[in-house]
Order: C-alpha cells, then sequence, then structure tokens
C-alpha cells in the first residue's frame, strides 16, 4: 500500500525557443525534428510543475536549454498524468519524450 502524500511525483513540458536548433546537441539529438513542430524539454519533479520551472529559470537546479530557452509549461502534454508516484514518474518522463518525438518534436530530457 502507497504512503500517504506518495503521490506528489510530476511529469512536466517546457517549451523552448526556437533558437535552441542552433545548437548542435540538440539537433543531433533531434535526428527525426519535423520542421515547424515546437522544441520542448521533458523533466519530471517532486515540485510543482510551476515552481520548477521557476527554479529553472532562476539557474537552480537548472537544465541549461531551460534556463537559457524556456518559455512557458505545457500543462495539455502533461496535466492528465500528474499526480503520480516517483517509479511512475521516471517511466513517464522517459514515455513521454518518447512520444513527443514520435510526433515530430524537437525534445530534450536530461
Amino acid at each position: 500500500m502507497a504512503r500517504r502524500g506518495a503521490q506528489h511525483y510530476h511529469v512536466y513540458v517546457v517549451q523552448l525557443e526556437d533558437a535552441v536548433w542552433n545548437n548542435a546537441r540538440f539537433r543531433r539529438c533531434n535526428p527525426d525534428y519535423v520542421l515547424g513542430m515546437p522544441f520542448v524539454y521533458v523533466g519530471m519533479t517532486g515540485l510543482d510543475p510551476d515552481l520548477r520551472f521557476d527554479k529553472h529559470k532562476a539557474g537552480i537546479q537548472a537544465n541549461a536549454f531551460v534556463r537559457e530557452h524556456g518559455v512557458k509549461l505545457l500543462p495539455h502534454l502533461y496535466e492528465v498524468y500528474n499526480p503520480m508516484p516517483y517509479r511512475a514518474a521516471c517511466e513517464m518522463e522517459v514515455e513521454l519524450g518518447i512520444a513527443l518525438r514520435e510526433r515530430g518534436y524537437g525534445v530534450w530530457q536530461a
């Protein structure tokens, strides 16, 4: 039986500026990117996604792509999954990234 409060983990998706495509490392990780599709960062956190996004932008435990190119959260891509237990969030982060790549998104995951 799960502990009370154990389902407080979240996956989240951040829209990235188009300028992220200028980064060779990002391009190499997205060989099947479809021109015109969004660029996103997919992550998981034990915090509220809004707070986690603010921390990225402030440079606190930040992913460089989110800190430099993060525009906004895209809750329509992740809200249906949250909240969930830690292990499920770890798995969903990977699955969501794969699903978005299959749809042609440019995706970065830590």
